[in-house]
């Protein structure tokens, strides 16, 4: 949805210029920024994925304390292994997802232009078109970094969770990788890629989704259209593009918890018995411990992450596309 060259240059921002698409990007300075800023955004959000992981793997009986909610778990990390617990992963999951979000990025940005390209002669509602290509993309971008980050969680969680009952101590992300190859070979690193690729991918397309049909509706409500009469202000448009991906994280972790729970300790939990933890497995265990509040384990953490992240990444990520647009 490129707009004309005139409408670039006037003050003000153009509505239709709010959605940079993959043409108009250098595509160099958009992986390099991106690089930079989601990796400080990483880091920012980083320990409430560590507090929402030790609350999904520890066990009911073992860790009481845990029934205080995020915080509490919060307040032990902190007293007892100080900033460092609170970013036990970090390293090795921001170093790692920097060639996945390349992949990632890239093939949403792709898929994307091709969904607005091949609907545009449809008669359906803009936020229905809009909500529908960012959905598709969303999906099929997921699917392609499942096999680039699936190994990725599977290494970063078992640090996270070093201590708790039933995970093994690895001595840094590559002792973590040996021992995980050691006993179940390569599959071992692809612990929940069925259960990630079969529900993540929708849960992405519910989020894009709902991020681009959102967008819409609060543009128009606010009384902006297609014309270039009327443009949005930047602060203006940081506020609508925050709200909207805020929606879109908090309607993504409430559908999505549940399966996060079993995938996660399928992916950092041993001695299940005999043979290879499965998802009936860790699903009949979880059962068996809290019943089925406990697939809510650590909500809150990961409503507070996904919601905050659906709010800082978008913003961060239009910044993005906005500084790598190419210079005419």
């Amino acid at each position: 949805m490129a707009v004309e060259t005139d409408a670039a240059a006037t003050p003000g921002m153009a509505l239709a210029d709010t959605d940079i698409n993959w043409a108009r990007l250098d595509k160099t300075r958009f992986h390099v920024i991106g690089a930079i800023l989601f990796t400080a955004q990483q880091a920012l959000l980083h320990p409430t994925h560590v507090v929402k992981t030790r609350m999904q793997v520890a066990e009911h009986s073992g860790l009481s304390r845990i029934r205080g909610g995020g915080l509490s778990v919060f307040r032990h990390l902190l007293r007892n292994d100080g900033i460092h617990g609170l970013y036990r992963g970090f390293g090795t999951s921001a170093i790692g997802s920097l060639p996945g979000r390349v992949l990632t990025l890239t093939s949403l940005e792709m898929s994307k232009d091709t969904m607005l390209k091949y609907t545009q002669e449809i008669d359906m509602p803009e936020a229905t078109r809009l909500g529908m290509a960012n959905g598709v993309a969303g999906m099929l971008s997921n699917l392609v970094s499942c096999f680039y980050f699936v190994p990725l969680d599977v290494i970063s969680h078992r640090i996270m969770v070093q201590g708790l009952p039933r995970t093994t101590y690895c001595n840094g992300p590559f002792d973590a990788m040996r021992k995980v190859m050691k006993t179940e070979g390569f599959r071992g690193l692809y612990r929940g890629f069925g259960l990630t690729a079969v529900i993540q991918s929708p849960a992405s397309a519910l989020w894009w989704g709902v991020y681009g049909a959102a967008q819409h509706i609060i543009w128009r409500s606010l009384g902006y259209g297609e014309d270039k009469e009327k443009k949005p202000s930047d602060m203006e448009m940081v506020t609508v593009q925050a709200t909207a991906g805020m929606m879109a994280g908090a309607c993504s972790s409430i559908i999505t918890t549940p399966v996060d729970t079993v995938k996660t300790r399928l992916q950092v939990m041993d001695n299940y018995g005999v043979g290879r933890p499965s998802v009936l497995k860790t699903t009949k265990t979880l059962l068996k411990e809290d019943g089925w509040w406990g697939f809510y384990r650590g909500f809150g953490p990961r409503f507070l992450n996904m919601s905050l992240y659906g709010t800082t990444m978008i913003v961060t990520y239009e910044l993005i596309k906005r500084l790598s647009v190419k210079q005419v």
